[in-house]
């Protein structure tokens, strides 16, 4: 019982210091803007990750505030050197490699209400694009049922060995 009481009481503890307003570990003004940006959009949820707060349009990343500075936009590979032609703009580098699809987008290219509604767009503008690609083909479902069916015809391992050697 003791146990319980410490888990709730540090629970609680954490809540009260992030609701205190403690340093967060992305521009919380530029995340609002992004909010209120996305506000009339269907199935958007926020989730911490990459360094910053993620903000996902009907399951897909569409940009992160990012949590060292700038935001993350994704573009998807087909757009990502168009977009690295922008001022303000760079490669997302992870662990050295260059992740191909995701622009960096300082904080001087997204100043103005319309600078930032341009790069959000951007993002949903791949959201959508991805979104029409998965309704083509489910490739999961189909690769899992093509192996329950090979593994049905296929003859007990060990004892058709087993056989074949007497």
């Amino acid at each position: 019982m003791a146990d319980l009481r410490r888990r709730g009481q540090a629970g609680n503890m954490l809540a009260r210091k992030s609701a205190r307003g403690d340093a967060m570990a992305y521009d919380e003004n530029t995340a609002a803007r992004v909010r209120k940006l996305l506000a009339g959009q269907r199935d958007v949820a926020e989730k911490k990750m990459m360094g910053g707060l993620c903000f996902m349009v009907n399951n897909t990343m569409c940009c992160t505030v990012s949590g060292r500075g700038g935001m993350l936009i994704r573009v998807g590979p087909d757009a990502h050197a168009r977009m690295l032609q922008e001022p303000h703009t760079s490669p997302m580098e992870m662990r050295g490699r260059i992740m191909t699809g995701f622009v960096r987008v300082a904080p001087d290219g997204y100043q103005s209400d319309a600078d930032l509604k341009k790069w959000v767009k951007r993002g949903l503008d791949f959201v959508a694009a991805n979104a029409a690609g998965r309704k083509a083909a489910p490739r999961k479902a189909v690769a899992a049922k093509t192996k329950v069916a090979a593994r049905a015809k296929a003859p007990p391992r060990g004892r058709a060995r087993k056989g074949l050697r007497r």
